[in-house]
């Protein structure tokens, strides 16, 4: 049996002024886990557990992963999460943060010197209004009389006296029929419906699935370049993602935003670890794939799909380049044997 896990009779809560690792250890006794339990629904080291707890910080990985232990530890059991967050950066405040000056002094300076400076924009833009209204009025030109010394006789409205004749001429040939554009005919297509050959109207390859949705970086980009990696996962909302390697080392680590995306090594003997499988998306070959089937899974298994796509999308453009070759041979065999039967056709005999 585990020694940490307490007996009923052994419910302890924390005192008022603990610290965030005492009310944390009341709050694990209190519901009767040990570490053990607590390691396997937080999937968190029981070291680092213990270290938070003891407030260790020396055995603690970086600041933004201790925060997120400290999270999942408070979600776990029931805790605000929030609360116990910020209870953590209370009690260990960065090293490298620098203190801000107090903004209230030079809110007073702003607020009396604000009517000067008001004044000052309202004087400005009245300058501005006042020029471009100068410049206006001096450009409009006054009133002068029109050069038209007469009106010309073209524009003479008064009938001539004369009487005009309409003459109407003959008739005008009709339009040119529209013409009928030639017809379309698809490539490809003809030599099927004219060919005889039964190997070249059977060489029709399968077309190929469709593509899926290609990959579309939206966030920060970590992991592997692109020419070493064939998978790629993404996060459509905020999630945990650990890599671990067969030896328990961290490959990757991080807690990522909506957005943010991780290429996956080739030839890496990894194991994928997420908070939330249904909070990313799996891209193999730059193309949208199935989900991730659990929390924990083995980047092998990614790779070789991404490995078994390719060569199924190779060979379907293998098979589609081999049957187009063989359909241009029957072709070029059928044109020629036409053009053979042409030639050794016989003269009839002229009439005298």
């Amino acid at each position: 049996m585990d020694q940490d896990r307490p007996a009923p009779s052994q419910f302890d809560s924390a005192p008022e002024g603990s610290t965030l690792g005492e009310r944390l250890r009341a709050a694990r006794l209190a519901s009767g886990m040990s570490f053990a339990d607590l390691s396997t629904k937080t999937r968190v080291h029981t070291r680092f557990l213990k270290a938070i707890e003891q407030g260790d910080q020396s055995s603690l990985p970086s600041r933004i992963f201790t925060m997120g232990y400290v999270r999942i530890y408070a979600q776990v059991l029931g805790l605000d999460e929030l609360e116990a967050v910020e209870d953590y950066k209370r009690e260990n405040p960065e090293p490298g943060a620098t203190l801000q000056a107090p903004t209230g002094a030079a809110f007073q300076e702003m607020r009396r010197r604000s009517p000067a400076i008001l004044a000052v924009v309202a004087a400005l833009g009245l300058a501005v209004v006042s020029w471009n209204i100068f410049q206006r009025l001096t450009r409009i030109e006054p009133p002068h009389p029109s050069d038209l010394a007469s009106v010309p006789k073209a524009w003479a409205t008064e009938p001539s006296g004369e009487d005009e004749v309409l003459v109407l001429g003959g008739p005008q040939a009709a339009p040119p029929d529209q013409t009928v554009p030639p017809l379309y005919i698809t490539r490809g297509l003809e030599d099927q419906l004219m060919t005889d050959d039964p190997d070249a109207a059977a060489a029709v390859v399968a077309p190929a699935p469709p593509v899926q949705a290609a990959f579309n970086p939206r966030g920060a980009l970590y992991g592997a370049p692109a020419t070493n990696s064939i998978t790629t996962l993404q996060a459509t909302k905020p999630a945990t993602l650990v890599v671990r390697q067969g030896d328990g080392r961290v490959l990757f680590a991080r807690q990522l935003a909506a957005g943010d995306s991780w290429r996956a090594p080739m030839n890496v003997q990894a194991t994928i670890d997420v908070s939330d499988p249904a909070a990313f998306s799996v891209y193999l070959n730059g193309e949208l794939a199935e989900a991730l089937p659990d929390n924990q899974t083995p980047l092998s298994r990614l790779n070789a799909q991404a490995l078994a796509q390719g060569r199924q999308a190779e060979s379907r453009a293998a098979a589609a380049a081999e049957a187009e070759a063989r359909a241009r041979t029957a072709l070029a065999a059928q044109a020629a044997a036409q053009v053979a039967s042409t030639t050794s056709a016989p003269v009839p005999p002229a009439v005298q």
